[in-house]
């Protein structure tokens, strides 16, 4: 197999291998090929150099994680041109039998080539030897070298990049915790039949130049690591209105399933009345393991904190939720009640999800009213409560409390 069949071949990664476990694959495949003992990469910093992928047969004299200044080795005398990139023998080069490192592990063959990424940057190098000199070795094999030194940088890019805009991500995430946002807005929610006030959704909103959507803002936190302190945040704000809105209305929180793992929203609800409480799962939210959600919930349900899945209707994960988690609320996604007057489609689906919220004790809510042909018709499916623009707008606490004061003349 030639150095150009082979490096096309390994620069087909396999779906879902890292980038750092695809560099250990080349170095294999590069090590195997070439018949020599040891194959790595080692990244050039300030003051040193360290190992960060290492292929052996066998034991290997260096691990990764090991460090070595740039006097000691070959790696950088090969940069700079002291030393042959190709050695196909040591004992024939002087300077490399001047080296201890030559005796020490031993080299008796050695192939280094430079690192670049796309920038031009120097990375470090790509090196592999043999503890026995190979004559066979030959200007192919450097050329080999030279292409899997390509790989190897474009999978380094890509590691870099994402390293990169990690760090950006997690200072603008940063920023705007710092800056005590997001700030909170309250949807309120109306029995369908009477049209009185019960409960408020809680939404979340930026003050951020160029604007983004909150979604954006949420899934930016969690790609950063910030992901829990940005809904705790959020919800602690939230709270802070509890005591200001009726006594007699509820408050529904947004909430991941990695914020209720972490175990911090439990310390900042236990003093709250659990009945004016409602945690929304949304359907947008993966849950990899139900039996762990579920005991994670398990202290705030007994003491009366009410569950609801959020925009049921809008996928297969909703109702996955809803019949591994038992919510207490089911809550219609807005593209089952918007035009449900005059879609059969969106009210027989409506119905049945009325249907199984009877037969397991949960209440729906339906969310996205717009008009009052779609409040009639659902009140005449039987949800129990609604919100939309037809019923209230987001506002901030000032404006609601306004509103809700109306709402109890």
């Amino acid at each position: 197999m030639t150095a150009a069949q082979l490096a096309n071949l390994i620069s087909l990664r396999p779906q879902g291998v890292s980038d750092s476990s695809y560099i250990d694959r080349v170095l294999k495949a590069l090590r195997t090929h070439l018949g020599l003992d040891v194959a790595f990469v080692a990244q050039f910093r300030a003051d040193d150099r360290v190992f960060t992928h290492v292929d052996a047969d066998g034991q290997a004299p260096i691990n990764p994680g090991d460090t070595l200044s740039h006097d000691a080795g070959y790696c950088q005398r090969v940069v700079d041109g002291l030393l042959p990139e190709l050695i196909a023998d040591t004992s024939l080069c002087p300077l490399a039998m001047e080296l201890p490192e030559t005796t020490a592990l031993p080299i008796g063959a050695h192939l280094s080539v430079p690192i670049l990424l796309s920038d031009g940057r120097l990375y470090g190098t790509l090196c592999c030897f043999g503890y026995e000199a190979d004559p066979t070795l030959g200007e192919r094999d450097i050329q080999m070298m030279r292409v899997f030194a390509d790989l190897v940088g474009g999978q380094l890019d890509s590691e870099l990049n994402r390293v990169r805009d990690r760090v950006q991500k997690h200072r603008r995430i940063s920023a705007i915790l710092a800056s005590d946002q997001p700030s909170i807005v309250f949807q309120p929610i109306l029995a369908v039949q009477t049209l009185e006030l019960c409960g408020w959704e809680c939404l979340a909103r930026f003050n951020t130049q160029p604007p983004r959507t909150p979604d954006l803002w949420f899934r930016e936190a969690a790609e950063a690591g910030l992901g829990v302190d940005l809904e705790l945040r959020a919800i602690e704000h939230a709270i802070s209105a509890l005591a200001a809105l009726p006594e007699h209305t509820y408050l529904a929180l947004n909430c991941s399933p990695q914020l209720v793992y972490s175990g911090r929203l439990n310390p900042i609800l236990e003093h709250l009345p659990a009945r004016r409480l409602v945690l929304e799962i949304t359907e947008h939210a993966a849950v990899a393991d139900y039996k762990r959600l579920e005991q994670a919930l398990a202290p705030l349900r007994q003491r009366g904190v009410r569950l609801s899945i959020d925009d049921t209707g809008a996928g297969y994960a909703s109702m996955r939720h809803i019949l591994e988690l038992s919510p207490d609320v089911i809550k219609l996604d807005m593209s089952i009640t918007q035009g449900i007057d005059h879609d059969f489609k969106r009210r027989a689906l409506a119905s049945s999800l009325i249907a199984f919220a009877r037969e397991t004790g949960s209440s729906v809510v339906a969310e996205g009213v717009e008009t009052e042909q779609e409040l009639e018709t659902l009140q005449a499916l039987g949800v129990h409560k609604v919100q939309g623009y037809l019923l209230g707008r987001p506002q901030p606490l000032a404006d609601a409390l306004v509103a809700a004061r109306k709402k109890l003349r």
